[in-house]
């Protein structure tokens, strides 16, 4: 979430990158009148408070119990109007907390105003494929050839679930594999977290309450199904100050990924788009504020080599702010072309995301050797890759030629935000 300090010192920048966004500034007045009356009555009930101190040790030691009785039940009323400042506090701070919870980031200057219209091709690599013959869909030419089986995962569980099968299993697999491979090699070091957590982890992570709808939870823990890796690997250092020397952090983490999707009604969901499980692989970086913008470029170049290991063309699109994930300063698409579906799909988000994150999960870093007062680590994220969604990349392989002669497969791509 945002420094409630930036809202107080400076509203108008606040309220100029929501209208970037298409989003109300009103907003920005909401939570400062919140904060604002919080610290009113802050004042009211400290003042309070220190007056029934000073008055208990004058009661102490008075001697005419007439009067001390006096000031007893003076004190008793001022208990009642402390009680009942606290709860009115109490009812402000969570509504204080509500409104500033759906403040989005601070996008950049270079990021254009606007919606997913304005998003701005910044770079293309690579070829389009072109056969002598009409490229099929993933989910004709996966039936086809016995790897993606729609029927059983309806079966098994119900609709945009999906069975992959022989070679279509083995290459997800595979490719799971050579993508974490790859990652360390750039220099992450892999995770292994669970695909379960806290609620308190997805608020710190940014996921609750603005997504609740699309998560799955246990019925009777507090537990739930991981949305995206970013979750748990945000999780990690939950709470933690850490030693400036550690920084930059950076981690990758395979993970399935389960979300209802609910979003989705209406758009194009054929095959294994928008599917409510797919596997993942998660780039994620914890920094200082110093290498925050290296290191993000560092990992844009790092989902770059992805693509272009696999030979699969793509462009790096960047977003406008109204399509930017309201975590971010400023977020890369980037999108593979789909030749099955004759259109480009995302399938990778890159954003920076300052200490937005950070602050919510409670993040720090100690600077100057260990001397100095904690401040908030910065956050760089890749989610989903195009290291992510290896299902994805299992079904446009073929579309580029590594198949032989199953090359006339085109499987659409998907990414998520």
């Amino acid at each position: 979430m945002l420094d409630i300090n930036l809202i107080r010192e400076d509203p108008q920048l606040v309220k100029a990158s929501l209208v970037k966004r298409n989003m109300d500034p009103a907003l920005v007045d909401t939570a400062a009148g919140l904060d604002a009356r919080r610290r009113e009555l802050l004042v009211q009930v400290e003042a309070l408070k220190a007056e029934r101190n000073a008055v208990s040790k004058e009661i102490s030691t008075m001697q005419d119990k007439a009067a001390k009785d006096a000031r007893i039940a003076d004190m008793r009323a001022v208990g009642d109007k402390i009680g009942a400042l606290d709860a009115e506090l109490a009812a402000v701070d969570a509504d204080f907390e509500a409104a500033i919870s759906v403040i989005p980031n601070i996008v950049e200057d270079k990021v254009p105003a606007g919606g997913e219209e304005n998003n701005i091709v910044a770079k293309e690599w690579g070829d389009k494929p072109t056969f002598d013959f009409e490229a099929k869909p993933h989910w004709e030419l996966g039936e086809q050839l016995g790897i993606i089986d729609f029927e059983a995962g309806v079966r098994v569980t119900g609709s945009r679930f999906y069975v992959l099968s022989g070679a279509g299993a083995r290459l997800q697999r595979a490719l799971i594999a050579w993508m974490l491979d790859l990652h360390t090699r750039q220099g992450y070091t892999e995770k292994y977290t669970p695909f379960m957590v806290k609620g308190a982890t997805l608020y710190g992570a940014g996921q609750l309450p603005k997504f609740k709808d699309n998560l799955y939870k246990d019925a009777e823990e507090d537990l739930y199904m991981i949305p995206t890796a970013e979750v748990p690997l945000t999780g990690l250092h939950m709470g933690e100050i850490l030693a400036e020397e550690q920084l930059p952090l950076r981690y990758t983490a395979y993970s399935p990924c389960f979300r209802r999707e609910k979003m989705s009604a209406g758009r194009d969901v054929r095959g294994i788009k928008r599917g409510h499980q797919f596997d993942k692989v998660e780039m994620y970086k914890f920094t200082t504020p110093e290498q925050s913008e290296a290191e993000f470029e560092q990992m844009v170049a790092d989902a770059e080599a992805t693509c272009q290991a696999l030979g699969l063309p793509y462009r790096l699109l960047l977003k406008a702010a109204g399509d930017t994930s309201e975590s971010a300063h400023i977020s890369y698409d980037i999108e593979i072309w789909a030749a099955g579906c004759n259109e480009w799909l995302e399938v990778s988000s890159i954003s920076r995301v300052g200490d937005f994150q950070a602050r919510r999960a409670a993040i720090k870093y100690r600077p100057g050797g260990g001397e100095g007062q904690p401040l908030l680590a910065h956050h760089q994220r890749l989610r989903p890759g195009v290291a992510a969604h290896p299902d994805r990349r299992a079904g446009e392989l073929p579309a580029g030629g590594w198949l032989g002669d199953r090359a006339r497969s085109a499987a659409p791509l998907d990414g998520r935000c």
